[in-house]
């Protein structure tokens, strides 16, 4: 199992990981906390002695009332110096835990399959991380300053009353368990409305998120009034959950009012009617007065915060639950890394299907020679695709093996197969950096020369324009550059990376015909001592291929050498033929 997915429906477990990690700090605020409680209880206690010796009179009192002064004034100063012992300790402890809960979250995250991603807006999860991050910040806060000073206070309390009345002790005790245990149930009721809540506030980041990416779309079919209302709607939901779980909240802050002013007056009464009995001293009456009424306070302050800290423990829940999900793709518990000799690429009956979807492939077989450079052309929903992603274990088949050299690629680290693969897609992926941090993607040990040949190999000698050459912005997937571009610069990643096995998934698509046939020729280079599997969709960049492969519904129809396959009267030489004739008609 995961290290984190165990935590996925433990938020409480989730979060005393991350105290353990920083245990001596964390018990620096503890041990600070309930000594400034301790303190500031124990001033009622001074107060009482200072009253009972202001009772006695100037003659009466002697140096008392002077002794009473001092404890108090020592008790104040030491419960302030405490409390900023705790909040300067805390301030950089609770800090440094979202840190690592981040760091660790992320690592987790990126770690699932494709299939994860594909099922989830991108702004959920990272709206999500962010949720568990404040969560866990705001439930430490309010355990430390408002759940833990009222428990020890009131605990504290009731011992000091005892020493006056025993039966106003075991009183208190009774109502202030009691306030405390009503008021954690009904906010435990409320649970489903922050439940609801937390889930439509993602949802509204991940709306923004999806369309924000998506703008180029948006405006290209006039949907802007459209997303409009659809956010509009989507607000609403979350406005409306929202609305609900603060009225539930406000429902409680009243019932425990109504219940703190009745228990107030009860108070107050009872310690009139001992003073009048002689069964308490004017400083007994204003040490119970001021306990009680600190007692009740604190149930109040307690109650709330508890209820507070269930709401952002419900949305801490909620991401857990998406974020911490085990993996479906794993490394086997005796996986060793892939020796790379040759790269022989075998398919081995594999059957496949995508989760939820359509059978792909079917005691399907195919094997490649090391070195070998092999194109895969057919109709789209063929198998393509689902061949490269297979091969660098973004899916586990449902049965047979894929193995490289010999090797099946589920019992090797997914980390050793896919540094031992170069992959050039049709659609290409580039982060909001320069242009030399995305080439030595492909290897970020490379030195600035090494990314400077491998783009000059790859003929971005487009970078010669830019204001800043290699160092230029792309901006957000590239936006900045040509499609041309872009793709360039992903052949300039391949050619850094230097593996074994080189995917090429139409990477001279999107270039313009000027630099086609050098980007060609650069790429020939680049195959050569390689094994190769390239998707075509046009047919000329396989002409010096040694074998195409033709798929036609997860099955191999045609497989042979272009010049072969191409003097039979196969489905490959109808395809050539009708590629041939659009050229034709296009250049007429």
């Amino acid at each position: 199992m995961d290290s984190l997915s165990g935590y996925a429906y433990r938020p409480f477990a989730f979060v005393m990981r991350y105290i353990r990690m920083r245990s001596a700090s964390h018990l620096v605020i503890l041990i600070s906390v309930l000594a400034a409680v301790a303190c500031s209880v124990g001033t009622q206690y001074g107060i009482k002695f200072l009253v009972d010796g202001l009772s006695s009179g100037p003659s009466g009192a002697g140096n008392a009332v002077w002794i009473a002064f001092g404890v108090l004034i020592s008790l104040i100063t030491a419960d302030m110096f405490l409390w900023r012992v705790a909040s300067w300790t805390a301030s950089y402890t609770f800090v440094g835990v979202t840190g690592d809960l981040r760091r660790d979250i992320f690592r987790h995250l990126t770690g699932h399959a494709p299939s994860y991603f594909s099922d989830r807006l991108p702004g959920m999860l990272t709206s999500r991380i962010t949720a568990t991050s404040n969560a866990v910040f705001t439930v430490e806060n309010m355990f430390v300053w408002n759940v833990l000073p009222p428990c020890v206070a009131t605990f504290a309390a009731i011992l000091l009353i005892g020493t006056v009345s025993l039966p106003m002790a075991a009183g208190l005790t009774v109502v202030a368990g009691a306030v405390v245990v009503m008021m954690f149930k009904m906010a435990a009721a409320g649970k489903k409305l922050h439940d609801d809540f937390a889930s439509k506030a993602a949802a509204v980041d991940g709306e923004m998120v999806d369309v924000i990416n998506n703008m180029p779309l948006v405006r290209a079919f006039c949907g802007l009034s459209f997303e409009h209302d659809r956010f509009d709607e989507t607000v609403d939901r979350e406005l409306n959950a929202r609305g609900r779980s603060l009225r539930y909240l406000e429902r409680l802050r009243l019932t425990h009012a109504a219940i703190t002013v009745a228990l107030t007056i009860g108070l107050l009464a009872w310690a009139i009617t001992l003073w009048q009995r002689g069964g308490a001293s004017t400083g007994d009456v204003v040490l119970i007065c001021t306990l009680g009424l600190s007692i009740l306070h604190a149930t109040r302050d307690l109650a709330v915060a508890l209820v507070d800290v269930t709401q952002h423990v419900a949305r801490l829940s909620e991401a857990l639950s998406t974020l911490l999900v085990p993996h479906e793709l794993s490394d086997h518990p005796e996986a060793e890394p892939l020796v790379k000799s040759g790269a022989a690429i075998a398919f081995n009956n594999i059957s496949f299907r995508y989760p939820g979807g359509l059978q792909v492939f079917d005691k399907f077989t195919l094997r490649l020679n090391a070195g070998q450079r092999v194109g895969l052309v057919g109709q789209s929903g063929g198998g393509k695709s689902s061949l490269f992603v297979l091969l660098q274990r973004f899916y586990d088949v449902q049965d047979g093996s894929i193995t490289v050299d010999g090797q099946d690629i589920s019992r090797v680290t997914q980390h050793s197969l896919r540094h031992a693969i170069s992959v050039v897609p049709q659609d290409i992926s580039l982060f909001h950096r320069s242009i030399m941090e995305n080439i030595r993607y492909g290897r970020p040990e490379a030195t600035d020369d090494e990314v400077l040949r491998a783009a000059i190999s790859a003929r971005c000698d487009f970078v010669e324009t830019l204001p800043e050459g290699l160092h230029t912005m792309v901006g957000d997937r590239g936006v900045k550059l040509s499609g041309g571009q872009r793709q360039r610069i992903a052949i300039a990643r391949a050619f850094l990376k230097d593996a074994p096995i080189l995917l090429l998934d139409e990477a001279t698509a999107a270039l313009d015909s000027e630099s086609e046939e050098a980007i060609r020729e650069a790429l020939s280079r680049l195959m050569r001592g390689r094994t190769v599997i390239a998707i075509a969709h046009r047919l000329a960049t396989l002409r010096n291929f040694d074998r195409v492969v033709m798929l036609q519904s997860g099955k191999i129809i045609e497989d042979g050498k272009p010049d072969h396959l191409m003097q039979s009267q196969g489905p490959y030489r109808e395809l050539v033929t009708q590629e041939m004739s659009r050229l034709a008609q296009h250049a007429a």
